[in-house]
């Protein structure tokens, strides 16, 4: 496989790139056309790769950065052209659940060929992304992914807004896709797809150019499959947000981001260039290099930055649901229900490709965690009794994080990495009625039986 030193030596012939072009965004009135398709794309720059075949939206991996201010409308014709049934989840988001994008439980698959439109608005601002919700441990896997982004009018000032998304691709030799690979059952019931390829932007170590100076906001998106990626930015950097929602305005340099994770940095750069390492796989490995230009550019005051008024956790609990998550390999799950019948794990691997459970159950779209009434608030005490770390995602709600000290941390998030072993409780308020999904973002982990639903109405 691509080593460490191949890898390297890619990496400093890799061309200089700008940042995703943002994409002005229709409204409801002009529907921005979204569409699924093949297309090549070089990963691995220098002779002797190839091309990969990349499933992408609009020809592009990432897809077009899709940018709105916060109130607008979100309206997007999808069309697929794979030939496979697909989606569009809009992560992060509290939706609308009719368009939350779930194939097989907000709404039928989209087969070849076919449309459907997309059209919310757009309640909260931050950072965000979207990607494929069917069969996604492979068409995310593949490119079906890309940023959503919401201004806000209070965001602080800043020169440059820069999104970078990072994945990792899982490649052979010659620099295409590991096909054989896609549904290991290594890999589902171990760690997930773990790549062997970083690229930030859909680039091996991208060059991006930024004034001198300059204040700029670095808005990072986790969109591997399973890895998990530490990223250190050697700068006077502060951050300001995760998941999209607001943090205490904090000095740091160093962030771990699980899978569909975000963060958001303020950094102020001065008169050299900037790289960003990935710390956390063996490395460091640069990941983007800021290029620092001299511009005519008009630089903006780099006023102190304001701490945000974060909303404070529940005093009480309504509706409290257990969560006791097992399986995976060297795990204490000897057998689960599945389908309705209890069976031994060794059939339930073999048989099924299902690995994991919460509450002894192998999890579906039709199977319910919870019946909660709205408004009512809800508290998910995860036990994550499994060796594995879980990046566990809420659909349509923002969700406080209690550990299992009774603390809450700062902030609210939308997923969260919990580590082998750990307990915590993840609180929210049921303000949002549907059929709203609860699973692992490691997408082998999903789809190997990590997932229910919670029926809030």
């Amino acid at each position: 496989m691509i080593t460490r030193r191949s890898f390297l030596k890619a990496c400093a012939a890799a061309p200089l790139v700008a940042a995703l072009p943002s994409v002005a965004m229709a409204t409801a009135v002009t529907p921005f056309p979204l569409t699924a398709s093949k297309t090549k794309k070089r990963l691995v720059p220098g002779d002797g790769y190839q091309d990969a075949s990349v499933w992408a939206f609009n020809r592009s991996v990432p897809g077009p950065e899709l940018r709105f201010k916060k109130g607008e409308t979100l309206s997007v014709d999808f069309l697929n052209q794979l030939d496979e049934g697909s989606s569009v989840h809009w992560h992060g988001i509290r939706n609308i659940n009719a368009m939350d994008g779930v194939a097989g439980l907000t709404q039928p698959e989209v087969m070849t060929d076919g449309q459907f439109r997309y059209e919310f608005p757009l309640k909260d601002s931050g950072t965000y992304w979207y990607h494929s919700h069917a069969k996604t441990w492979s068409q995310v896997a593949r490119g079906l992914y890309g940023p959503l982004i919401v201004e806000d009018e209070t965001d602080p000032i800043v020169d440059q807004d820069i999104v970078l998304m990072i994945d990792d691709w899982l490649l052979a030799d010659d620099g295409t896709i590991d096909e054989a690979s896609f549904g290991s059952l290594h890999d589902w019931s171990h760690g997930g797809r773990l790549g062997n390829w970083l690229t930030v932007n859909g680039q091996s170590h991208p060059t991006i150019d930024v004034p001198k100076h300059a204040r700029i906001r670095l808005r990072l998106i986790n969109a591997a499959n399973a890895r998990i990626f530490g990223l250190n930015i050697p700068a006077s950097a502060f951050l300001i947000a995760e998941d999209g929602y607001p943090t205490p305005v904090q000095p740091k340099q160093d962030v771990v981001l699980g899978p569909a994770q975000r963060a958001d940095f303020i950094v102020d750069l001065g008169d050299t260039n900037l790289t960003i390492n990935e710390t956390l796989n063996g490395g460091p490995y640069p990941a983007v290099t800021l290029n620092v230009i001299e511009t005519n550019q008009a630089l903006v005051t780099k006023e102190i930055l304001k701490q945000p008024r974060l909303e404070s956790p529940p005093t009480s609990i309504d509706v409290v649901i257990p969560l006791h998550m097992q399986g995976g390999a060297m795990g204490n799950l000897r057998e689960a229900t599945f389908d309705g019948q209890l069976r031994p794990i060794r059939e339930l691997v073999q048989n099924y490709g299902k690995a994991w459970a919460f509450n002894g159950k192998i999890g579906k779209h039709h199977d319910h965690l919870a019946k909660i009434n709205i408004g009512q608030t809800v508290s998910i005490e995860v036990w994550n009794d499994t060796r594995w770390n879980h990046a566990m995602h809420l659909h349509g709600h923002h969700f406080w994080i209690q550990t299992e000290d009774g603390e809450f941390l700062d902030g609210k998030r939308d997923t969260y990495l919990f580590q082998r072993g750990e307990k915590a409780n993840l609180v929210f308020i049921a303000d949002n009625p549907g059929l709203w999904l609860f699973h692992c973002h490691m997408l082998e982990h999903h789809a190997a039986g990590m997932a229910g639903v919670i029926e809030i109405s």
